[in-house]
C-alpha cells in the first residue's frame, strides 16, 4: 500500500477542490474520471515499468518527482489549452478564460482538431508496438503463431524495420484520408519517435538510458496515452479543471502502478504481461486512427486494453505454474 498512498493523498486533496467547484455531483464526475484514466493508461503503467527499469535511479526518481505535476497539470490541462491556443490562434490565456466562460465553444474548438490528435497519438503508439514486436534480442514469444513465425523472424533482420513499416503505414493513411494535416501529424510523430530513440541510443551506456532522455520518451508516451482521455473526458463534464481533477487522480494511480511494478519487480516474475501491454498499445493505436472515420467509445477501448493485460497475466500465471511443476519433477528426479 506505501507506493498508493502519495495517490490516496492527492485524491482527497482533488475531490475536495472538485467539491468546491460543483459539490457533490462533481466529485462523481471526477470519480468515473479516474477509472476512465486507469483503465486507459493501464498499459502505460507496464510500459512506463519496462522504460524505467532501464533508467538509473536518481532519473527513477526525477520522473516520479517530476513526471507527476507534468502528467497532471501538464498533459491533462495545459497540452488541451495549448492545442486550443494554435488551433483558434487565440493566446494561453485567452484560450483560459474561453475554456472558463464558454467551455461549449472551447469544446468545440478541441473537437474540430481531434483526428489530427488522434493521428498523432496512434502513429507514436504504433512505433513503441513495432520497437516491441520487432525486437531482436527478445527471446520470450507470448503468441508464437504471431511472434516466432517464419516472416516476422526474416523481418526483424531487415534494418530499420519498424520505420520502414509506419512509414508505408502513413502513405496508406495519407492516400485514404487525402489530408496534408492529418500527414503532418502522423510523420511529427514518427519523427518525434525516430529522435527520441537515436539519442537514447547515443546516450545510453551499457544498455541503461540517458536520463534525459528517457524522461523525455516517457512524457511523449504520456501524452500520446492522455489524448483518448482527455478528449472523451468532454463526454462527462465541460468544466476543464473538473477533468483535470478527475483524470490527474487516475495519472497518479497510473504512476502508483508504475512504481510497484518497478520495485517488485512484477514484469520479471510475469513473463507475458509486457507483451499483453503491448498489443493493447497497437489495439489503442489502430482505435485511435479508426476515430477519425467512426466513433469508438472509450469504454469499447479501456475494456481491449483491460483484456490484454489480463489475458496476458493469467498466460503469465499458469507459466510460472507450468514451470514450477517441471522444476519439482527434476528434483524428485535427482532426488531418487
Amino acid at each position: 500500500m506505501k507506493y498508493f498512498y502519495s495517490s490516496f493523498i492527492i485524491t482527497a486533496i482533488g475531490l475536495v477542490l472538485a467539491f468546491f467547484i460543483g459539490g457533490v455531483g462533481a466529485i462523481y464526475i471526477c470519480f468515473l474520471l479516474s477509472i476512465l484514466e486507469v483503465s486507459l493508461s493501464f498499459d502505460n503503467a507496464v510500459v512506463n515499468a519496462k522504460v524505467l527499469n532501464g533508467m538509473d535511479e536518481v532519473w527513477r526518481k526525477r520522473f516520479i518527482i517530476y513526471g507527476i505535476p507534468i502528467a497532471v497539470f501538464g498533459m491533462r490541462f495545459l497540452f488541451p489549452l495549448l492545442i486550443v491556443s494554435v488551433a483558434s490562434g487565440h493566446g494561453m490565456f485567452e484560450t483560459l478564460n474561453f475554456a472558463i466562460s464558454q467551455p461549449e465553444k472551447y469544446h468545440e474548438a478541441l473537437n474540430a482538431h481531434k483526428h489530427e490528435i488522434y493521428i498523432f497519438g496512434g502513429a507514436f503508439l504504433m512505433m513503441v508496438f513495432f520497437d516491441f514486436f520487432f525486437e531482436k534480442d527478445r527471446s520470450i514469444s507470448w503468441i508464437k503463431l504471431l511472434e516466432d513465425n517464419a516472416l516476422v523472424r526474416f523481418l526483424k533482420g531487415v534494418p530499420n524495420i519498424n520505420v520502414i513499416l509506419a512509414v508505408l503505414l502513413g502513405i496508406y493513411i495519407t492516400a485514404l484520408t487525402q489530408s496534408s494535416l492529418y500527414a503532418t501529424a502522423y510523420f511529427s510523430a514518427i519523427l518525434i519517435h525516430m529522435i527520441i530513440s537515436s539519442l537514447n541510443e547515443m546516450f545510453s551506456i551499457d544498455g541503461v538510458r540517458n536520463g534525459v532522455m528517457g524522461f523525455l520518451y516517457l512524457e511523449v508516451l504520456d501524452a500520446s496515452f492522455s489524448f483518448d482521455g482527455v478528449i472523451g473526458a468532454f463526454a462527462l463534464s465541460d468544466n476543464i479543471f473538473i477533468i483535470m481533477i478527475g483524470l490527474g487522480i487516475g495519472a497518479m494511480f497510473v504512476r502508483s502502478i508504475t512504481i510497484y511494478l518497478v520495485e517488485k519487480k512484477t514484469l520479471m516474475q510475469f513473463l507475458y504481461l509486457e507483451h499483453g501491454a503491448h498489443y493493447a498499445i497497437f489495439a489503442l493505436a489502430l482505435i485511435m486512427f479508426l476515430k477519425v472515420f467512426h466513433e469508438v467509445s472509450e469504454v469499447v477501448t479501456g475494456t481491449i486494453g483491460f483484456g490484454f493485460i489480463l489475458l496476458a497475466f493469467i498466460c503469465s500465471l499458469w507459466e510460472n505454474k507450468r514451470r514450477d511443476k517441471k522444476l519439482q519433477e527434476v528434483q524428485a528426479k535427482n532426488f531418487d
